[in-house]
């Protein structure tokens, strides 16, 4: 996205300093409703929620852990076998349950209006694009929004039940038992989701920072060791400390992270392009000039 800094200039010269954080103050606004709207039909559909969203990782009848236990099986192994005995969990305080309920609620809520955050972002920066890349910058809407939500379920449906087999059942002596808070259950599923949602951006932010003049193909050719190492920092942040979870991040990371060299490249052709017919344009009006 390239702005038109000549139109924002126009168009703050329009508007007052006041005015404009007007305009964005309404853009926020509509924001926060979305996401009060969204946290509403979340809090009045508890029983679908939690029990068949939340709390369903943790049975043996989810679809993950019956696919892989049915793969150990043609494998001959019972180690992908998981989340096979169900637990309960606890509640220790008097209100515990309800302000769960709200949490998750609004976890939910932001998590749905994500999609119309970025286009409430996206029009409050909408008059100072190029009139041709403003299509381009909706579609940039459109794939952030699918990136996050691929990047949730991807959390959801891989990460959790692995994280959740590993924690639940990790015991530093036999003399300690796991009584689980639901809040803590609640933290683990959401932030591995929100976690992973956010980590799959990694293409749209390095398609801004091209733009910008921050991030070049060969920066990140150059630095893909690193990269590397960071993203396998990243994967034992946001999975339990063992070696299959990390593998399943990690795998999607490094293919987004050469799918962003690729969009760094395209980036940066358009730019080069543009710049050329940009000379060539002033080459051509100067000669005309001259033999006027």
């Amino acid at each position: 996205m390239a702005l038109d800094w000549n139109k924002w200039k126009k168009r703050q010269g329009e508007m007052s300093f006041l005015e404009h954080l007007e305009e964005l103050r309404w853009h926020i606004i509509r924001s926060i409703l979305a996401i009060v709207v969204f946290m509403v039909v979340a809090f009045m559909f508890k029983n679908l929620i939690f029990d068949s969203i939340i709390l369903a990782p943790k049975e043996p009848q989810f679809i993950t852990n019956r696919l892989l236990c049915g793969l150990g099986h043609l494998v001959n192994t019972n180690l992908l076998c998981i989340n096979t005995q169900p637990f309960n969990l606890i509640n220790i305080k008097m209100s515990g349950q309800l302000t769960t309920h709200i949490a998750v609620a609004m976890v939910s809520g932001l998590i749905l209006a994500f999609p119309i955050i970025l286009w409430e972002f996206w029009k409050f920066l909408k008059p100072a694009l190029h009139s041709n890349e403003e299509k381009h910058t909706r579609g940039a809407v459109l794939s952030a929004s699918l990136l996050f939500f691929t990047g949730v379920l991807f959390g959801y449906f891989l990460l959790t039940p692995l994280s959740i087999h590993f924690l639940s059942r990790y015991e530093v002596s036999a003399d300690v038992t796991n009584q689980i808070n639901i809040r803590s259950y609640i933290g683990t599923l959401s932030s591995i989701c929100l976690a992973t949602g956010l980590i799959f951006e990694l293409p749209i932010i390095t398609f801004f920072l091209t733009k910008i003049g921050l991030v070049t193909p060969a920066f990140m050719r150059k630095y893909r060791k690193h990269s590397i190492v960071v993203i396998v920092v990243l994967s034992a942040i946001i999975t339990p400390p063992d070696v299959f979870s990390q593998i399943l991040v990690c795998f999607p990371l490094l293919f987004l992270y050469e799918i962003s060299i690729m969009i760094s490249k395209r980036v940066m052709k358009k730019k080069e392009k543009n710049h050329a017919d940009f000379m060539e344009d002033n080459a051509s009006d100067s000669t005309e000039n001259s033999t006027n």
